[in-house]
């Protein structure tokens, strides 16, 4: 999921007024989300349920594949910002499949929406992109809590003005009003479908904050800058308990208390500048760390016989889960790309033991 924005934006956070963590600093009542290159689909979800639910995990992100008129299935994921339209006819069997799954622990799920292909313009016609949040949702209210917003450019640069279609013909105050009002449209359809829902996403306002240098830039000249207006129509519309959670996965790269402490306080207060409705934002919008089990495992390599002898040491993964819990409000996700949670096979693949019961003690509430 790294691009090279992402890379960027792994720097520390500006430096701030400490904050405290929630609730005294607590991990009772937190909850981890499991997201990484394992991401099952419903149908795995709905075969592997018992082995799910042996893992150390609340919930898990989950993506959704849609039937061709051949007969085969394809990622609905990587076509739904686009300009074809699903039908509830290609995604039944997926809402089969998750009435059909029966999770004991792992409730808390999201399924996964992009923005891609993301060839269309503010401008052009986004009935088909609004329908497919609408179909998303739908599949969504059957297995878990939400959506999985990913706002990460994998294709084309959706909140770049620069890169925008009509960019030298249009202002940016006319694409944010746009970007705005599509924000606004895409909530209301998440909505419609799933009253009360959560979207926890990849990036919220912290994106454009840090690439403007805390508002020093112009967002017009920003990769991520149509996001800001974008997600104050999801504010605007945001109604009934539904919720708006910002991963914040730049916090991959996080090992030390202060820069979740630091990213805390960006979160809550200071992208407060950037906001449009400042005082709905602090009602809807909540903060969540995604944290990188093997990172930098490419360069650095995987140790699945000695894990003592990895970047993160099952103890110094410990740690960071367990900080990352206490400064969460509700949420923390833990991505990895070799070790894998779970498997056709039945069980992990290149996953050290110590690493679950690691996971475990971090999620612990001590016994008084």
């Amino acid at each position: 999921m790294l691009c090279g924005f992402i890379v960027a934006a792994l720097a520390a956070v500006n430096a701030a007024e400490p904050v405290s963590p929630p609730a005294g600093g607590s991990v009772a009542g937190k909850k981890l989300i499991e997201f990484g290159w394992d991401e099952p689909d419903t149908g795995f979800m709905r075969k592997h349920a018992a082995q799910m639910d042996a893992t150390p995990f609340d919930g898990c992100v989950y993506h959704l594949r849609y039937l061709q008129p051949d007969g085969k299935d394809a990622d609905f994921i990587w076509s739904c910002w686009g300009k074809r339209a699903f039908t509830i006819g290609e995604v039944q069997h997926a809402i089969n499949d998750l009435k059909a799954t029966h999770f004991k622990r792992l409730r808390h799920n999201f399924l996964r929406f992009n923005v891609t292909p993301g060839n269309l313009d503010w401008f052009d016609d986004y009935s088909a992109v609004i329908g497919n949040a609408r179909l998303a949702a739908r599949v969504a209210r059957e297995g878990g809590v939400g959506i999985l917003f990913d706002t990460e450019q994998y294709s084309a640069q959706l909140f770049d003005y620069r890169k925008a279609t009509n960019a030298s013909t249009k202002t940016w105050e006319q694409y944010a009003a746009k970007a705005h009002e599509r924000g606004r449209e895409f909530m209301e359809a998440f909505q419609e479908s799933f009253p009360g829902l959560k979207v926890l996403m990849t990036f919220g306002y912290g994106a454009p904050w840090q690439e403007s240098d805390a508002g020093k830039h112009p967002l017009r000249e920003c990769t991520y800058g149509l996001l800001s207006p974008f997600l104050d129509g999801m504010i605007e519309a945001a109604k009934g308990g539904s919720q708006l959670i910002d991963g914040w996965e730049s916090a991959y790269s996080y090992f030390e208390e202060k820069k979740f402490r630091k990213a805390r306080k960006m979160i809550h207060q200071d992208v407060l500048a950037m906001v449009g409705n400042r005082e709905k934002y602090t009602k809807v919008f909540s903060a969540s760390f995604g944290l990188w089990m093997d990172y930098q495992w490419k360069e650095r390599g995987w140790n699945v016989e000695h894990p003592e002898l990895n970047f993160q040491p099952p103890d110094k993964f410990e740690g960071v889960v367990r900080t990352a819990l206490q400064y969460a409000d509700e949420y923390v996700w833990i991505y990895t790309e070799e070790p894998r949670w779970w498997s056709d096979s039945g069980g992990p693949v290149k996953l050290p033991p110590a690493y679950d019961a690691a996971i475990r003690r971090a999620a612990s509430v001590p016994a008084k």
